[in-house]
């Protein structure tokens, strides 16, 4: 059993993408986008590492872009296996893909406008039909039932608690001897609402574990619920609006929840809610579709009196038109619109409104990676050019970390402690800083050989 490392390697935590080899097979683990600055997405374009056509499946771990992004892409040149994922996944990533390939030809025809008489007409990434050759390939699975995917190797599902649908992904190889890989994808926080929580490290040979928050704890969930109402409760003072960055998977129906819970003690009566993000709106048709996958908790307050995908004041943005209404409500508004990281999406253009508002607040949720509009927002950026206009930042800006999807330091050491044999590891999806810290942790604390994998290493289990 081999693995190469395509993604989300050598300090980077987007574009997830490895390649397993076993048992004479080549099986993709993800096949995500790279996202950040300008540069950083340029690269989805570049050729991958691997000729697609060679690849014999492809295993998803969840339906975050980061995760999925190049799938269609993967398709369109020349893969076509079967794509294995979560039952759950598989109705989110159509709803996901379906929105990036609407913005990436609505990218290239914006571009192709300027474009000069006898220059090559800029394509997009993949189209609408791509993701549609891309579904076709779907094979739904459930959590916790071992399947043949291919000739010798076995793939079982475990829940991951990131985010509906996420999952921990364990490969056996019917090798002489026998080799497990686990695929951590995104590990979830334990209690965090809806979903289940994480399933504990099996053994394995080698576990390729995330490590996005390797360096540092989340706030407790309880302190992060108190600062959040006392955001509102500021910003209810000041007059002004709130705009909340948040993904369209997982956020943004973890905040609705929140809303529902505590709509009585935030006094969110109010307010005038908003979602502004269709694709949200789908997801929440797939939330309520899987209710299997709820947690005991959750299914209390679907229960309850105010319910979350249906507050008595929230108000689903669905046509360009309802976006666009929304800029003339000037105070009292929370606005949850993507993408969580403010680098596209309806959201920049309520940042923009709001931005050079002393009254206004932009929360942030979640992680914001390293050249996103959300990362230089939080540190500080005092000017900010959108839509051809430079704005100064006179709004409040917050960052509220203990809602984050990702485990931190200690639910990561917890997750892996679990694993009977303590396995050797290989730590992605983390920045360098937090990659370092995690992996002298776990040498310290348990003797772990850590890898800490660089773009295209290749490592036998």
């Amino acid at each position: 059993m081999r693995i190469t490392f395509n993604g989300a390697a050598g300090g980077e935590v987007t574009g997830s993408c490895h390649m397993l080899e076993a048992c004479g097979k080549r099986i993709l683990l993800d096949c995500g986008m790279v996202q950040g600055s300008r540069e950083a997405e340029a690269r989805n374009l570049e050729p991958f590492a691997f000729d697609p056509a060679s690849i014999d499946a492809l295993v998803l771990s969840h339906a975050h872009i980061d995760h999925i992004g190049r799938v269609p892409l993967l398709v369109k040149r020349g893969f076509t296996g079967p794509i294995f994922a979560q039952a759950a996944t598989c109705d989110l990533l159509p709803i996901m893909l379906l929105d990036a390939a609407s913005l990436a030809e609505n990218a290239a025809d914006f571009a192709n406008r300027d474009r000069v008489a006898g220059t090559p007409e800029i394509q997009p990434l993949y189209t609408r039909d791509d993701v549609a050759a891309a579904q076709k390939l779907l094979r739904p699975l459930p959590y916790e039932i071992a399947n043949e995917i291919l000739p010798g190797v076995t793939l079982r599902l475990h829940d991951a608690g990131h985010i509906l649908g996420s999952s921990i992904l364990e490969l056996r190889a019917s090798e002489s001897p026998p080799r497990t890989l686990i695929f951590s994808g995104d590990i979830g926080m334990k209690g965090t609402p809806i979903l289940r929580d994480p399933t504990p490290a099996p053994a394995a040979d080698l576990i390729v574990m995330e490590s996005t928050y390797g360096d540092r704890n989340h706030k407790d969930r309880a302190a992060t619920v108190a600062e959040l109402g006392s955001i509102f409760e500021k910003a209810r003072a000041d007059g002004g609006n709130v705009v909340i960055p948040a993904f369209a998977v997982g956020r943004s129906q973890e905040l609705l929840y929140w809303f529902a819970e505590h709509f009585d003690d935030w006094n969110l009566a109010g307010w005038k809610i908003f979602l502004d993000s269709p694709m949200a709106a789908k997801v929440m048709g797939v939330y309520d579709h899987h209710t299997e996958l709820f947690d005991t908790d959750a299914a209390k307050v679907w229960a309850g009196r105010i319910k979350p995908f249906a507050l008595p004041n929230l108000h689903v943005s669905a046509s360009v038109e309802d976006s666009k209404a929304i800029n003339a409500v000037t105070g009292g508004a929370i606005i949850i619109a993507g993408s969580g990281m403010a680098n596209g999406g309806r959201v920049r253009h309520h940042i923009a409104n709001n931005l050079a508002k002393p009254n206004a607040h932009v929360l942030f949720v979640g992680y914001q990676a390293a050249g996103t509009l959300g990362r230089l927002l939080v540190n500080g950026l005092t000017h900010v050019k959108l839509f051809g206009a430079d704005i100064p930042v006179r709004a409040q800006i917050h960052t509220v970390g203990g809602l984050s999807a990702h485990a931190d330091q200690q639910s990561l050491v917890e997750w892996y402690a679990a694993s009977p044999n303590h396995p050797p590891v290989a730590l992605v999806h983390g920045e360098d800083s937090a990659r370092n810290a995690f992996s002298t942790l776990l040498h310290d604390r348990f003797g772990t050989t850590v890898t800490l994998p660089q773009s295209g290493m290749t490592h036998d289990i």
